[in-house]
């Protein structure tokens, strides 16, 4: 139960009970106020009889308590999907589909049927950022935070797609579920891309790098050098893998997961610094945005994501949590070095080249 569904099972009863205080205990929602309009708690309990929740309501005529939770303490239960995500996940699959069926040297505008052959493409690339949104969304839910399904972001790109990204609603008052949503999106789809990309490369193949062919050259990883040098072992200087387009898919996807990763502001990787660092984050952040700059030397694409950061966010703080002095366990503290190593072996210094 989130915060914004105990608030609207509150406004249910606003006719009988005026809230003073609303707080959390354990796993449950509770709101402590009167009784107005001359009402009675019986009143409350009918109001609230049929709530899909366990609610319990305490006190007398003065002062009354009412504790909600989960009613079967099931984190998760089938939401209703908003016509507009829909929308979205549909259109993101298409142009997903339409990217996919050109990397295999088709164009759909002239046989639509061969938009099929996008399919490898299309659902790797959506599985991983599917799988990459749904982390936060799960332990969104598990901390009571109230969060937005998926918005996939349909794009007319050599991908498809500008990724995926859930709206964070209400806020997260704890360090620890601030590290949980922030690592969770990451790591999901770090465990998606890399048997994706390990599989795509199974199934790519050797070509001759010639100077008279132009084309797009991908960037490796510490991650993509291991995974190319145990399957193709011993390619030459005038050899390169052309990718099969799910191998491509989870290039992109340990991309995406790197680039998330970058602590700064309120990307994925800010959330962990952030609940690690606590209030050393700061002078963090700022060293990692200034590193774009020396990175863009590599690429510029590097300029172009700085850029974006600064636009979209404007700054490099991290909204405040309110435990940000009260040290992590062992096993969140793990978690904080899990999300580095994936980084480490993610990092691409120049991901595209001509």
């Amino acid at each position: 139960m989130t915060e914004a569904e105990f608030k609207h099972l509150l406004l249910k009863i606003d006719h009988v009970f005026l809230p003073r205080q609303l707080g959390s205990s354990g796993d449950a929602w509770v709101a402590a106020g009167l009784l107005i309009n001359n009402a009675t708690i019986a009143d409350i309990k009918k109001a609230l009889r049929g709530e899909p929740y366990s609610v319990q309501v305490y006190g007398d005529h003065r002062e009354v308590l009412i504790r909600a939770e989960d009613q079967d303490r099931v984190l998760l239960r089938i939401p209703t999907i908003p016509r507009i995500n829909l929308v979205l996940f549909f259109l993101t699959v298409l142009t997903t589909l339409f990217a996919g069926a050109l990397m295999e040297g088709v164009n759909p505008l002239i046989n639509p049927l061969d938009i099929a052959k996008g399919i490898p493409f299309s659902f790797t690339l959506m599985l991983i950022l599917g799988t990459h949104e749904f982390g936060h969304y799960y332990f969104a839910r598990k901390h009571r935070v109230d969060a937005t399904l998926p918005y996939f972001i349909p794009a007319p790109t050599f991908i498809g797609t500008f990724g995926a990204f859930i709206k964070i609603k209400s806020p997260i008052y704890r360090k620890n579920a601030l590290l949980h949503i922030g690592a969770a999106g990451p790591i999901a789809g770090f465990i998606v891309a890399v048997p994706a990309l390990f599989i795509g490369l199974l199934s790519s193949r050797i070509v001759d790098v010639s100077t008279d062919k132009v084309g797009i050259m991908l960037g490796d990883s510490i991650l993509m050098k291991i995974m190319t040098a145990a399957i193709f072992p011993g390619l030459t200087e005038n050899q390169d893998i052309l990718l099969h387009p799910m191998a491509f898919a989870g290039w992109i996807g340990l991309l995406v997961t790197m680039l998330n990763l970058l602590p700064i502001g309120q990307l994925d990787g800010g959330h962990v610094a952030y609940a690690v660092l606590g209030r050393k984050y700061d002078i963090v952040a700022k060293i990692a945005l200034l590193s774009l700059i020396p990175l863009s030397f590599f690429s510029l694409n590097w300029l172009i994501w700085g850029a974006l950061i600064l636009i979209l966010m404007r700054t490099t703080k991290h909204p405040p949590v309110y435990n940000v002095d009260e040290p992590l366990s062992k096993n969140d503290r793990m978690i904080g070095y899990v999300c580095l190593a994936i980084f480490i072996l993610c990092f691409i210094p120049a991901p595209f080249q001509t």
